[in-house]
């Protein structure tokens, strides 16, 4: 008899319970599931990022885009699902992007950014006192709009009198001026199959229009995406390799930037050598640059351009060229949550 109401109650404990427990656990999954950003990687592999809060997202005619709040990087922003930068470590990304050319040009008076929409890459530049006119042209307007109402790291820069900001396409902003350029940066993007900007990591855009919009001893760098061990291979080596079959010289260089959890690339090209030793950079550094800079001097620049054996000899053995019919893309779009 007692066998028999145990029986009993465990089937009617388990009769009840099963649904509720289920539902109890789906709205935990939910809840922890909104408590992360994940960025995928490949078909097997996710970062994922522990999340204070979702602050903002929203979609503009040719992107996603979200501003979130990390628990170890704090504020991030993401486009179309791709980590592009945080308030704890874009320094490194943006000082390696931005001083090298500067620094290794004679005297820089005037840059073009391709893309640069959160203005980090102004902010830089304009650290240059030798800089009089910046252009900055971003084909999306919204990121641009994003980035100035809720960057307040970059108002500065956003507001300088030296700042032209143009929101058009780069191509055909570069392909329509009058104007030739010290420096011109490559602040784009990843080259995202479906996405607005992997045409200008081409050939023909490198060799008809970046190098007739150089002025002489004009210095070209580009954002290269991933170049570690495991990565390089996806856009590194073929920016690089692709860029050999336009500039005479060629420097590749890298960095970690630990929230993208990866050693990342830029490749400088220009018609002239790039010749200072770190000493000459640093004195360069001093003469130029108006505050400290927190990741690069001569040192670690030099050495940034020091890649390890795996990843050299596969730009040297590179021989694919980006053209807009056989492009290359990076894998993967992030999802950022919350209920």
């Amino acid at each position: 008899m007692v066998e028999a109401v145990q029986e009993g109650i465990v089937r009617e404990v388990n009769g009840y319970d099963k649904p509720a427990m289920a539902k109890q656990q789906q709205q935990q999954q939910r809840e922890e599931e909104s408590k992360w950003y994940e960025e995928e990687i490949d078909d097997d592999l996710k970062l994922c990022y522990a999340l204070n809060s979702v602050l903002h997202r929203g979609a503009s005619k040719y992107q996603e885009i979200a501003l979130i709040d990390t628990k170890h990087f704090g504020k991030a922003l993401i486009i179309d699902g791709k980590m592009q930068s945080t308030e704890v470590d874009e320094f490194i990304y943006h000082e390696s992007l931005i001083h090298p050319p500067l620094l290794f040009h004679p005297n820089p008076k005037t840059v073009f950014i391709m893309g640069g929409g959160e203005g980090s890459a102004a902010r830089e530049v304009l650290k240059h006192r030798t800089v009089q006119r910046v252009v900055m042209c971003d084909i999306d307007e919204e990121v641009v709009d994003f980035c100035r109402t809720y960057l307040s790291v970059n108002r500065d820069a956003f507001a300088s009198d030296k700042l032209c900001l143009i929101i058009n396409d780069a191509r055909a902003e570069l392909e329509k001026s009058r104007e030739k350029f010290d420096v011109i940066v490559g602040d784009l993007a990843d080259p995202v199959e479906g996405g607005p900007c992997y045409q200008l990591y081409t050939k023909s855009f490198y060799e008809h229009v970046v190098k007739h919009k150089l002025s002489d001893r004009g210095v070209f760098v580009t954002q290269a995406g991933p170049a570690g061990v495991l990565t390089h291979k996806e856009v590194f080596s073929s920016i690089y390799n692709t860029l050999r079959h336009v500039f005479k010289y060629v420097k590749a260089y890298t960095a970690h930037v630990p929230s993208f959890a990866d050693t990342w690339g830029w490749v400088m090209a220009s018609d002239y050598p790039f010749s200072l030793n770190a000493q000459q950079i640093n004195e360069r550094i001093k003469e130029r640059i108006d505050g400290e800079l927190v990741y690069l001097n001569g040192e670690s620049l030099i050495s940034s351009t020091t890649l390890n054996k795996s990843v050299y000899q596969s730009l040297l053995n590179e021989t694919h060229v980006y053209t807009e019919d056989d492009a290359r893309f990076i894998y993967g779009h992030g999802r950022a949550r919350r209920d």
